[in-house]
């Protein structure tokens, strides 16, 4: 990545860098806005390229157009659901992305130690360390948190936009009573080439970091960095058994549940008896009866915390 000085500045000033773009979601707010944004990178970059969404899925493409004009680094601002679908575009291009969590939900921010602060998500943005971490795959789209079907997917997708910008995390529990008594489906998963799991089960998730939807640590040992995907399946039924296992999770003993199975893996198929909706990054997809999983080892490169290695 290109810096600079200008003369004068003094030995004391930080260099600037270069060619940088910003991918805002125009709805999201954090600290003093766009504006205090856009003021925090102007004397800090030689080129700003700056673009606003009125909806993630538009993203991408916004994304794509700053690569090709040469942006060495992408700032995103916005949520999970944003964070996932600009990592969908960058992956394996190289150039990294800086997250400035203005979401709802900031789990892949959370989990790499950026703070809901905007002065700082700058800083590091522009100053920090960068890290290769590894993304998911699910049916051709990537993700950076986690993906899952059933249970989970019917979740997501009940909590629409306005219950969980008036709720916020209480959004999932709330939606999340309303789906406990949902069917079980014979599911069958291969991890590796090998079979895992062949029985009736209410929800399938797949993790590259340790907390996911609502902020539960569901898998206790996961890290984005080293090459595999936690893989977890429940076989939760009704009211008493999610009570159990939500439980079990939210006190960070998620194997110890006897309704739910985790282990870990590259690549993953499952395969499900009937049409289940799928979710990634807290994103419902629509309903699958299978789904495709890899990791991608390395696939994006993102500004955390921490000096410049």
């Amino acid at each position: 990545m290109s810096t600079s000085s200008t003369a004068g500045d003094g030995p004391a000033a930080a260099a600037r860098v270069g060619t940088v773009a910003v991918v805002a979601h125009q709805k999201k707010t954090l600290g003093g806005g766009l504006d205090a944004l856009r003021a925090e990178l102007a004397g800090a970059v030689e080129q700003l390229i700056w673009y606003e969404v009125p909806k993630s899925r538009k993203a991408p493409k916004k994304v794509r157009k700053a690569l090709r004009k040469g942006a060495e680094l992408v700032f995103v601002w916005g949520g999970d659901g944003m964070v996932q679908r600009c990592a969908d575009a960058l992956a394996g291009s190289g150039t990294a992305m800086a997250i400035v969590p203005a979401g709802t939900a900031n789990l892949f921010a959370a989990n790499l130690g950026i703070p809901e602060d905007l002065p700082e998500a700058v800083r590091i943005g522009l100053h920090g360390r960068r890290r290769a971490l590894d993304l998911g795959r699910v049916n051709g789209e990537h993700f950076a948190v986690m993906a899952g079907a059933g249970f989970d997917g019917d979740l997501i997708r009940e909590a629409d936009r306005t219950l969980k910008g008036k709720l916020g995390r209480l959004a999932y529990m709330w939606t999340g009573l309303r789906h406990v008594r949902g069917e079980l489906v014979r599911t069958r998963i291969t991890v590796d080439g090998a079979d895992w799991f062949d029985g009736d089960a209410s929800c399938v998730l797949f993790g590259n970091v340790g907390t996911i939807t609502g902020g539960i640590p569901a898998f206790d040992d996961a890290r984005p960095d080293d090459g595999c995907l936690e893989v977890g399946v429940s076989t939760a039924d009704g009211a008493v058994d999610w009570a159990r296992t939500l439980g079990r999770m939210a006190a960070g003993r998620s194997e110890e549940s006897p309704f739910v199975r985790i282990t870990r893996g590259r690549r993953i198929k499952v395969r499900l008896a009937a049409p289940r909706t799928y979710e990634l990054d807290g994103g419902a997809r629509g309903e699958t009866t299978r789904l495709k999983v890899r990791v991608v080892p390395g696939a994006l490169t993102v500004c955390c915390p921490g000096p410049v290695s």
